[in-house]
């Protein structure tokens, strides 16, 4: 049994050097985000069991577009506002401004665990599926509550779409 463990870590090693092609790939800590991430998953839908919730039968368009909106402002919150930036400041260098109240930054060590968080805690699209899953985990485990968060960044991403089209407006208008 030793034999055909330390067989089957080789055989993945030579794999995911193959892969990687001299690059630095943080393969093992890709794997044990997609691990938490799975285990996360798994925790919710064991408490939704033990509370007694289940999934809605069918999920309206007005849901989706309210945690699509929301997942997408708190996202990039997390991601890029300057406010957030002590969250993945050890896994990150700053490297400047990248807009309107957003920061650019880097991954500070190659390769890893913190490689990985660096990367998943910059980067809003790497975030998204995290936040959604939790959106989606709360409007089970906790509806009302999450409709009101869900609500509250909705509202704050249409106002940003607002202010920026208002400051669109008056360059246009000089």
């Amino acid at each position: 049994m030793g034999s055909a463990v330390r067989h089957a870590a080789h055989w993945a090693g030579e794999q995911a050097n193959q892969y990687r092609q001299g690059s630095d790939r943080p393969l093992r800590g890709y794997l044990g985000a997609m691990s938490v991430y799975s285990l996360l998953v798994g925790a919710s839908t064991l408490a939704a069991r033990l509370l007694g919730r289940s999934a809605p039968a069918r999920v309206s368009l007005w849901d989706v577009a309210l945690l699509g909106v929301a997942t997408q402002k708190l996202g990039r919150l997390l991601a890029k506002d300057p406010v957030t930036s002590p969250l993945h400041a050890p896994f990150v260098k700053y490297k400047g401004n990248a807009g309107p109240a957003e920061v650019r930054e880097e991954v500070r060590d190659r390769g890893g665990v913190k490689h990985v968080v660096g990367e998943m805690s910059s980067c809003p699209f790497c975030l998204d599926q995290w936040v959604a899953t939790g959106f989606v985990a709360g409007s089970i485990l906790a509806p009302r509550a999450t409709r009101i968060v869900a609500t509250t960044f909705a509202t704050v991403a249409v106002s940003d779409a607002l202010q920026f089209g208002y400051a669109a407006l008056e360059r246009s208008a000089d």
